[in-house]
């Protein structure tokens, strides 16, 4: 189709893959179907009276023109299903968005891709997760896909970032803003990094309940696999991790504690056997055959820490991956505040102990 059509179309949103396949079905393309849009013609597609007046209303205001030239000015483009450039994993779904827009490289969808996704009220455990994971991902040459959400979406974009790789962030509403407004910021990193943000609305589409599960599709239909990292019952993530299992994709779910709700969307598609249980990055990359002969952690090679002192060797014994109090910690290792505060303060330098807030600490890999 050409340009005008296709910015006349997107600005419509009314075309989903079912109604672009009949349209190009009764008129053999959409450059010829554009003239004959109306009110009959929309209700026989299935438009609801709300959409149909709505598109109408939109059609005349339209000036594709004018809309080309404020998306190039916001550094936006336009692609459609029928462009070479349109990403190949996505086009494979059963609905697949007609229209992409799009900002930064969308040449990145060539590389592997996985869909890192989760709450968006984390919890610290749900961090140290995304802290394991998203280094690994990215040390093994994988592209991490996320929405763009508070919590967990907005920490695997910045981890993706720290780790000196790219990120893909999949919103559910026009490109004109960024919602929430507080990762407007991240948006810009993201895109400054080297990666990129999409969206299958028109410019003006605000955000809404029906978008969101609408861009979930996208992310996974993206990514080669879906990893849920921390979800509770019923909530977005697993209804991503769902619709990646009904695309055909894998699968992978981390497990929580069983008393905490914030796992128990991830313990419950494990349990159904919708998702595989997930317990260090190496299980899903291993999975979707991407190998990797090099453990890193923030792109530094880890190797194991030698103990300068007994000191170092005893807070390091009693440390876990669970975490535990400076408190608990002179009381295991039997020594003074100030020694365990000095050493953990070296060890955490090096690496080897990380602080998980609220003055916990666990035993990082070493």
């Amino acid at each position: 189709m050409n340009t005008d059509t296709a910015l006349i179309f997107s600005w419509l949103n009314v075309l989903n893959i079912k109604r672009f396949n009949a349209l190009k079905e009764k008129f053999g393309s959409l450059d010829e179907a554009l003239g004959h849009i109306d009110q009959d013609l929309l209700k026989n597609l299935g438009c609801q009276e709300e959409t149909i007046f709505g598109a109408l209303n939109r059609m005349d205001e339209c000036d594709p023109g004018s809309y080309q030239a404020e998306l190039t000015k916001r550094s936006i483009s336009l692609i459609t299903i029928e462009d070479a450039e349109y990403p190949a994993r996505l086009k494979q779904i059963a609905d697949p968005p007609v229209f992409l827009y799009y900002k930064g490289s969308l040449d990145i969808l060539s590389e592997p891709t996985i869909a890192c996704v989760g709450k968006r009220e984390m919890s610290t455990y749900g961090l140290r997760v995304v802290d394991q994971f998203i280094p690994a991902f990215i040390n093994g040459g994988v592209v991490t896909v996320s929405g763009l959400a508070t919590g967990i979406d907005a920490a695997v974009a910045k981890e993706s970032i720290r780790s000196n790789g790219k990120t893909v962030a999949v919103v559910g509403h026009g490109l004109a803003d960024i919602y929430p407004a507080a990762n407007r910021g991240l948006a810009k990193e993201i895109i400054e990094n080297g990666g990129l943000i999409l969206s299958e609305f028109p410019l003006d589409h605000p955000a809404d309940k029906y978008t969101f599960p609408a861009r979930n599709r996208i992310i996974a239909g993206l990514s080669l696999g879906t990893v849920v990292l921390e979800a509770g019952e019923g909530s977005g993530a697993c209804i991503t991790a769902e619709l990646a299992l009904d695309y055909g994709r894998d699968v992978f779910a981390v497990p929580g504690q069983i008393f905490d709700a914030h796992y128990s969307g991830c313990h419950q598609l494990i349990a159904r056997g919708q998702a595989k249980l997930a317990q260090s990055p190496e299980d899903v990359m291993t999975e979707i055959g991407i190998v990797t002969s090099v453990e890193t952690r923030h792109g530094a090679s880890l190797q194991k820490y030698n103990p300068v002192d007994s000191d170092e060797e005893i807070i390091m014994q009693v440390l876990t991956t669970m975490p535990q109090s400076t408190s608990d910690l002179v009381e295991k290792a039997q020594l003074d505040m100030a020694v365990i505060n000095a050493k953990l303060t070296m060890l955490e330098l090096n690496g080897v102990v990380k602080n998980v807030g609220n003055g916990m600490w666990v035993r990082g890999v070493v």
